[in-house]
């Protein structure tokens, strides 16, 4: 079995390094990505709305970076070109040394928006 957390380091690296030909070689024909804002894009539509993100991040610091057979569990502080940080968590299914699905868990600000100890109220959720 091939080395799953190296090819999701790999994956992060790419981004940071705005590296398009290194992403597209770590990335499965049948690839999918979903978030709280997409459900199961295509890999040519991640790369048309999601791929042009990678220049706003200018670096990525991993927290946790757990290998479960062909899942890695991530997650990761960045830090946008603003000088803005966020966490994120992903879900990352790689079979045969290529990434197939991605599920990514977002919406940490970087100082947290609320005060330690408090909260802040939701705005705009909506269910189903």
């Amino acid at each position: 079995m091939s080395d799953v957390s190296a090819i999701a380091r790999a994956c992060y690296e790419a981004y940071v390094d705005k590296d398009r030909a290194a992403i597209e070689a770590l990335l499965d024909e049948d690839f999918h990505f979903t978030s709280p804002l997409d459900n199961r894009l295509d890999r040519a539509t991640y790369f048309e709305r999601c791929w042009p993100n990678s220049e706003r991040i200018r670096a990525c610091t991993f927290k946790h970076l757990i290998a479960s057979g062909e899942t890695v569990f991530v997650t990761y502080e960045g830090e946008g070109r603003d000088g803005k940080g966020f966490r994120n968590t992903e879900i990352l299914t790689i079979r045969n040394d290529r990434i197939v699905e991605v599920e990514v868990y977002f919406g940490w600000s970087l100082p947290h928006s609320a005060p330690e100890g408090g909260f802040v109220e939701p705005d705009g959720l909506t269910a189903g």
